[in-house]
């Protein structure tokens, strides 16, 4: 499997340590920056990333930030992008199997660093589970990408 991982200056400390793990589990790693700690933009590197996922150049991706927030909130901006926080390794394959996630996010500040082997794992060997509830409940998060704000109503529960 193809992986982009793209971290801003916040999580470039971690982000070799996310290459390294998805390399030694035999996937190839796609490098899309930053290249140092210096002061950088979150949602330039979540685009350039995403993008890679999106132009079907690689088939997941990792976004490594300081707490992983930032990355979550622009990636999920992004028509095409399903991205959920794994700061452990449950909620990296959980995102996958339920929720269908492309993209996950890490924060470099609050997942421990002897983790991210185990949260790179667990993300790339999931598979989304596919039945009838979960097809129902991505369909509608699709959904979510062609609200307009000026006609947005409150859905009834």
């Amino acid at each position: 499997m193809r992986v982009a991982v793209g971290a801003d200056h916040a999580g470039f400390p971690l982000k070799q340590r996310v290459i390294d793990a998805i390399e030694r589990l035999g996937h190839t790693a796609i490098d899309c920056g930053t290249d140092s700690t210096a002061p950088v933009d979150f949602p330039d590197i979540t685009q350039a990333t995403c993008a890679r996922v999106l132009d079907g150049s690689a088939e997941r991706a990792v976004l490594v930030c300081g707490t992983g927030a930032g990355a979550i909130m622009a990636a999920n901006k992004i028509p095409g992008i399903r991205c959920g926080l794994a700061n452990e390794s449950y909620s990296a394959h959980q995102a996958v199997e339920h929720d269908d996630a492309n993209v996950i996010a890490l924060g470099a500040w609050l997942a421990p660093s002897a983790f991210i082997d185990d949260i790179v794992a667990e993300f790339l060997a999931a598979t989304f589970d596919d039945d009838l509830d979960t097809r129902r409940r991505v369909a509608k998060l699709n959904a979510l990408d062609q609200l307009v704000p000026e006609t947005f109503i409150a859905a009834d529960h």
